[in-house]
């Protein structure tokens, strides 16, 4: 990184803190302040808001990754998305705000009672604790492989940051500074996209990138097959993805606090709507940049594994020749490969799509393909603790190779901003689950709305550290926004269920949910062991945003069984007793 890229990251990140600390000094003096905003912010700031939620360091590192190594089918997994959105707006707002809540599960006790709300808030706190150190841990361990910095230090400088802005102006810091991150975020991905068509051959047009991707089936958008075991389709995500979008959006405090901070409820209502608008189209985006920097590297050449984690181990390994030997290979392939797509491109711009070329192209890439496998497989032997999974390095390492001096810095800090943005609403929402939902409903006296606000500061300061430490003992997963999925709906369909009775199963009684959401969320866990992640073979029988579907649909079915199970014993037990 030259100097330059330094100011830019430095200047970007520092005003932000800075500017969401100075913006709500003075303004968190009771609890409606510091956790809804004061119910201040207008729709657009909460559209952006709860974008820049779910938009972490994740989505910008990741799923570049997962577009280059399997195309835009990930695309399927929000099309449930802007459906979820309406119900939402239609349904979840206006029973929030009715009813005044600081927390969703504050609604879950009026509704039910309070081992019902406690329930729901424990797994909230369980799976969104483990998100948030993970969406510190996520651009920590890149930076860190790429650029040599300390892992340690880069998460506790992440999370601090964070604490810094949340600790001092709650929600309305959150806002602010979220509003400013996501300004940043689009305009580092949108200048990337268009550098990366300006570093194309000069006779290359968009069009022809599309045909080179298509014929490396990397333009398959829609999957309308039923295999239950393909992660994801069409059916998969406007089902599984909407009942995960309903969990998140509608239960998962970090966005519900979002948009409960909305001046109304039809600001609160636009805003969320705003999102279902624009987050499908800014997904598509972010994965057709992944693809086109797959398409630069038919012209470039390219790491025969992208984590350079993995060439340090080999270089220290009995097997230094044979990986050798192996790069050799893939850049006599690049160069072939190279001479294809020019021939292709040539082609393509006499309006002809030659079929003969887009085997070939298929053919060269399977086999760099195999070549990548066999180099995962020394990779293990020489260490079997090695991440040989390299989709999260993808995009950092063009990033750093690639790009001219100056956007460096600012897409390090689109990374960092982003990663800061989803970890300040994590940590708010966590705080305020914690102080409302946990603390003051168990305290025995009354306390003063200062204590509270204080009580939640300091909630934020300890999960703030719980984050920190869990990035720091984190690890890799196949694809870390693959692993943020999967931990949501391993909990999320459970909470939904429960939420889903509370709004529209008005017959159904405290016990009978109760019961049935601890039945239906240790079945999940038991379908996630047995049908997801099987050891040692890694098979999996079920793409886990099923498990979103299941989760939701067991614990309504049980719960509507269950009351009518105690309603007739109860019945039973009031005729035996009239006997008597």
């Amino acid at each position: 990184m030259q100097q330059i890229d330094w100011i830019i990251l430095v200047i970007t990140l520092l005003f932000i803190v800075i500017y969401g600390v100075w913006k709500t000094k003075g303004s968190t003096g009771n609890v409606k302040d510091y956790i809804l905003g004061n119910n201040e912010t207008p729709w657009w700031t909460v559209g952006l808001s709860v974008m820049a939620t779910q938009a972490s360091a994740i989505t910008f590192l990741s799923t570049p990754g997962q577009a280059y190594h399997d195309g835009m089918g990930f695309v399927q997994f929000y099309f449930g998305l802007p459906i979820a959105m309406v119900v939402i707006s239609m349904t979840f707002i206006p029973i929030y705000h009715k009813l005044k809540v600081f927390t969703a599960y504050e609604y879950l006790e009026q509704r039910f009672d309070l081992k019902t709300r406690s329930l729901a808030s424990i797994l909230f706190l369980v799976q969104r604790g483990l998100g948030t150190g993970i969406t510190i841990y996520a651009p920590s361990i890149i930076l860190s492989s790429i650029l040599g910095w300390n892992l340690t230090q880069l998460n506790i400088i992440i999370g601090s940051l964070v604490i810094i802005y949340t600790f001092s102006g709650g929600t309305k810091a959150v806002n602010v500074t979220q509003k400013h991150q996501m300004f940043v975020i689009m305009f580092g991905m949108i200048v990337t996209f268009f550098l990366i068509l300006h570093l194309l051959p000069n006779d290359m047009t968009f069009g022809n990138a599309l045909h080179i991707a298509g014929a490396n089936d990397k333009m398959n958008i829609v999957d309308f097959s039923f295999d239950p075991e393909t992660r994801y389709t069409f059916w998969s995500g406007i089902t599984g993805g909407f009942f995960l979008a309903l969990s998140y959006f509608g239960t998962d405090q970090s966005q519900v606090g979002r948009y409960l901070s909305g001046k109304s409820i039809r600001e609160s209502q636009m805003g969320l709507i705003m999102n279902g608008f624009l987050k499908v189209p800014m997904q598509f985006f972010i994965l057709l940049i992944g693809v086109m920097v797959f398409v630069f590297f038919q012209f470039n050449p390219v790491p025969l594994n992208f984590n350079p984690n993995n060439k340090i181990v080999i270089e220290k390994s009995i097997y230094k020749e044979e990986y050798h030997l192996l790069e050799k290979k893939l850049v006599d392939l690049s160069e072939e490969k190279k001479e294809y797509n020019l021939l292709y491109i040539d082609h393509l711009n006499q309006n002809y799509d030659n079929p003969i070329l887009r085997k070939k192209l298929t053919a060269l890439s399977n086999k760099e393909n195999d070549l990548r496998d066999q180099a995962k497989e020394l990779i293990s032997k020489a260490d079997a603790k090695a991440e040989t999974n390299d989709k999260d390095y993808v995009f950092i390492n063009f990033i750093l190779n690639y790009l001219p001096k100056g956007l460096i810095g600012l897409l390090l800090a689109v990374i960092l901003s982003a990663a800061m943005s989803s970890t300040a609403s994590g940590l708010t929402a966590l705080a305020s689950t914690t102080a409302i939902d946990i603390y003051k409903r168990n305290l025995k006296e009354e306390k003063s709305d200062k204590h509270y606000v204080n009580a939640t500061k300091v909630f934020t300061v300890f999960w703030g550290i719980v984050a920190i430490l869990f990035a720091c003992i984190g690890t890799l997963f196949e694809n870390l926004i693959q692993l943020v999925n999967i931990i949501g709906s391993i909990f999320y369909g459970t909470v939904l269920g429960v939420f889903l009775v509370g709004f529209y199963i008005k017959f159904v009684k405290a016990n009978a949910i109760f019961y049935s959401a601890v039945i239906s969320q240790i079945t999940i866990f038991f379908i996630y062991y047995y049908t997801i992640h099987i050891y040692p073979t890694g098979q999996e029988k079920l793409g886990y945003l099923w498990l979103n579907f299941i989760g939701a649909s067991l614990t309504v079915i049980l719960s509507i069984l269950s009351q009518f199970v105690i309603k007739g014993n109860k019945k039973l037990f009031h005729n035996n007793a009239d006997q008597f």
